[in-house]
């Protein structure tokens, strides 16, 4: 875009105008697609686990219960190390940074491809998760650097909108290629898109970019979760974690023993899920604008409570061939409510901590989330070993009613200390 500058000109005369034509750069979105073809890689690596977790187990010689801690290995390395590497990592070159983290990412991947035992794969999973851990925070980070104010949030959306698009495209090809060609072409798959994803860093964004970018330290972070509030409402996410993903992680086995699907059919139910999650998500983000996070987190929660307890009601009390819709139904609502709270909680999150601490508090979001993803898998693990697989409904539903209770409790605290804080400051 070009703008023309105009000065007076003292030799021509008071009232002689010589005029030019200045540059003015451009924002350029190239480079944010770019990243997010490295976040939809690794948001495909994390989520796909779910629908190649019982043919893993059965090639591994473990059980599914065994096999399911690759997801709480993967999930509790990405949650601990991303704040520590991204705060140790501040002062690197973003590009750099960015194309390393990357490269690792595609490395490993191809390391858990050709994984002959259970442990060689676990290790190949945390370096999965260490380097995941590193780019996306660091993909996001530049994204908001890169835009001006007024395209800030739309810059974020869709370097984060390769999570969102590979819930809903990359699991179900994930479910599709393991049936087809076994679990190992899934990593590389993977290691595939992250080789896209690497040449558009290494062309795409120009040297020097993000230069001068400030990322916050540890004591920073540790600065945002000291506050009660902040620390109540990562919670709020923590146990909306556990719940999605004690179902989550053995929806495949959930499916093919009380409704008796399986191979390509697992992968349509994860497509439903991953499609009603994505649209849960633009719905979420839409009521957020016109009625409040608050509104949005009171309606979604309990609602997705409700659907995962129904799949327990329907393993329980029909018989297998009435199951079906209810259990489709359940997992439609399921996406719709659990993916719909995701804006609203972000949303909140950053009214609490203000626009300045934008950056910290969802990159801690991330985290806490992830950390919950891997209590999660092992709360699913401790209930098919102490039960069945149909508990896993009611017990997933549980930990969200928790996690609605610990919302209403806090957001009752907040409300509380609003007056305080208001007269504090007159």
């Amino acid at each position: 875009m070009n703008t023309t500058k105009c000065a007076t000109t003292p030799a021509a005369g008071p009232t002689a105008v010589t005029c030019s034509r200045e540059a003015v750069p451009q924002f350029l979105y190239a480079p944010l697609y770019w990243l997010a073809v490295g976040t939809f890689a690794v948001g495909t690596e994390g989520f796909m686990i779910a629908a190649i977790l019982p043919r893993m187990a059965t090639d591994l010689f473990v059980s599914v219960q065994a096999a399911g801690q690759l997801v709480t290995i993967f999930a509790f390395t990405y949650a601990v190390s991303s704040p520590i590497l991204t705060a140790l990592t501040g002062g690197f070159d973003r590009r750099k940074l960015l194309i390393l983290s990357m490269s690792a990412f595609a490395a490993a991947n191809l390391a858990a491809a050709w994984s002959q035992h259970f442990w060689s794969l676990a290790v190949a999973r945390i370096l999965i998760a260490t380097s995941a851990g590193l780019y996306v925070p660091g993909a996001n980070a530049l994204a908001g650097a890169l835009a001006p104010p007024e395209r800030r949030g739309r810059a974020l959306a869709i370097v984060s909108g390769g999570i969102s698009l590979a819930v809903a495209l990359g699991v179900p090809l994930g479910a599709f290629f393991g049936h087809r060609f076994g679990w190992r072409m899934n990593f590389i798959g993977v290691a595939g898109l992250s080789v896209i994803a690497l040449a558009g860093l290494l062309f795409g964004l120009p040297k020097g970019i993000g230069a001068g970018l400030v990322t916050a330290s540890l004591r920073e972070r540790m600065a945002v979760v000291r506050q009660p509030p902040a620390l109540f409402a990562l919670c709020v996410t923590t146990l909306w974690a556990i719940g999605t993903y004690s179902v989550f992680t053995y929806i495949a086995l959930f499916l093919a023993t009380v409704v008796g699907l399986g191979g390509v059919a697992i992968g349509y139910v994860l497509f439903l899920w991953g499609a009603s999650a994505f649209i849960g998500l633009l719905l979420g983000g839409l009521a957020n604008d016109r009625i409040g996070s608050h509104r949005v987190i009171f309606a979604a929660l309990p609602v997705m409570a409700l659907a995962l307890m129904s799949l327990t009601l329907a393993a329980n009390f029909l018989a297998q061939s009435s199951r079906l819709a209810p259990v489709l139904t359940a997992v439609v609502i399921w996406g719709l409510t659990a993916w719909g709270f995701f804006p609203a909680q972000q949303s909140r999150l950053i009214s609490i901590t203000g626009l300045k601490g934008t950056p910290v508090i969802l990159s801690l979001n991330a985290s806490f989330m992830y950390l919950g993803f891997s209590f999660g898998a092992a709360v699913g693990s401790f209930v098919l070993t102490q039960g069945s697989v149909t508990d896993l409904g009611w017990v997933g539903g549980l930990w969200v009613v928790s996690s609605l209770t610990l919302f209403i409790l806090s957001d009752g605290r907040k409300k509380q200390l609003q007056p305080t804080r208001a007269k504090e400051n007159k």
